[in-house]
């Protein structure tokens, strides 16, 4: 691969890892609301749920939706429903004094590294990446698309996770963190437009 194919890569994995989408706002409100250590977890899930994504679509998952359409289909609804169901617990997330609650924690490693597989922007990153870095399929080349969002995707991840703590101080009042939550709530929401009116 040429250097200027590297350096546009790269410009892809930067521009698309640290633009909104369903990963930085999740990340962001459990930064919001657990802090960034307690969000690592959740970060290197996200990272290796996407690079593992990566690997699949770059060996060959693409031609399962190439060959049978419908399982993208199938794919796409349950995506869509599963991101208004995030949507609906953010905007009912429990209030600051009760984030110490047993029932309030923030996504698992795996739990976030299996959410990629239903993530609306994750599956388009990822097919574009592998369509216009990678037609061919060569190793080498998927082995260096993936390493470039590797090396891209947690200081991406970590700004939204910074961004939200810092806002932690302003969720300290009820009617903040409700008023940030449907606001996180609705902009999950419209992350999946685009996907929406494919």
């Amino acid at each position: 691969m040429s250097s200027d194919l590297i350096i546009a890569l790269s410009t892809f994995a930067l521009v698309s890892s640290i633009t909104p989408g369903p990963n930085n706002l999740m990340l962001m409100s459990s930064g919001a609301t657990f802090g960034f250590k307690r969000t690592i977890p959740m970060m290197l899930g996200v990272a290796a749920g996407f690079i593992f994504m990566l690997i699949m679509v770059g060996i060959g998952l693409v031609q399962l939706f190439d060959s049978y359409p419908l399982t993208y289909q199938i794919l796409k609804v349950f995506s869509i429903s599963y991101i208004f169901y995030l949507a609906f617990k953010i905007a009912t997330s429990l209030a600051p004094e009760d984030r110490s609650n047993k029932h309030a924690k923030p996504f698992s490693f795996l739990q976030a590294a299996l959410f990629q597989w239903v993530n609306p922007k994750a599956w388009t990153m990822a097919l574009t990446a592998m369509s216009v870095y990678s037609p061919t399929r060569d190793l080498n080349a998927i082995l260096l698309v993936t390493i470039v969002f590797g090396l891209v995707n947690i200081p991406c991840a970590s700004v939204w996770i910074i961004l939200g703590q810092k806002l932690r101080i302003l969720l300290k009042n009820d009617s903040h963190l409700r008023l940030f939550n449907l606001a996180m709530a609705a902009l999950l929401i419209m992350s999946v437009y685009p996907v929406l009116l494919n």
